[in-house]
């Protein structure tokens, strides 16, 4: 990972980890290296990491497992308050499928937290790659998705929109979705 791509990180996980409550019980799919983990350990109650590249471990109330969501993740219904997916959605194939899975494993009032980029940066970290400043992890696994998609998707799988923010000069987008209270 090459420095651009740990400061855009960096600053994803910024926007992010403020929408993270004190006592979540947190999933953060799409983990990595558990950056985002780390950066909220303080305050959450326990954590668990997935990514198809995670190097397995656990310890002090946080379980980091090798594996795909929703397919990896052994938890019943209602078992996490949030769940974090930063730059990830863009490399999903069936988004309907990861929102309900969302809704499935949120506690009523649960949080999903998204960073998701707009179709623009595919050509800027094209770029970045070209001039050797980024490494644009995962970058041919993007599925040609629509940042406009968003709302409809997890809207239609029952959340309620509470936050919209563009960041990081409007090229990408933070979202926060809720799950009713019941």
């Amino acid at each position: 990972m090459r420095a651009v791509d740990r400061i855009l990180r960096r600053w994803r996980i910024a926007r992010a980890a403020v929408w993270v409550r004190r006592g979540d019980r947190l999933l953060d799919v799409g983990c990595y290296d558990r950056s985002l983990i780390d950066a909220v350990a303080d305050r959450v109650a326990h954590a668990v990491g997935i990514d198809s590249v995670a190097e397995p471990s656990e310890a002090g109330g946080v379980r980091i497992a090798r594996g795909t969501f929703p397919e990896d993740v052994a938890a019943e219904p209602g078992a996490f308050d949030c769940i974090t997916a930063l730059a990830v959605l863009e490399h999903v194939r069936e988004p309907h499928a990861f929102a309900a899975a969302c809704h499935r494993l949120l506690a009523p009032g649960g949080r999903v937290v998204l960073t998701v980029p707009h179709p623009l940066v595919d050509r800027i970290v094209d770029a970045l790659i070209l001039l050797h400043l980024a490494d644009g992890m995962d970058f041919d696994e993007h599925h040609g998705f629509d940042v406009a998609q968003t709302g409809p998707i997890f809207e239609g799988a029952g959340f309620r929109r509470v936050a919209f923010r563009p960041f990081q000069l409007g090229l990408n987008r933070l979202f926060v979705f809720e799950k009713a209270a019941n």
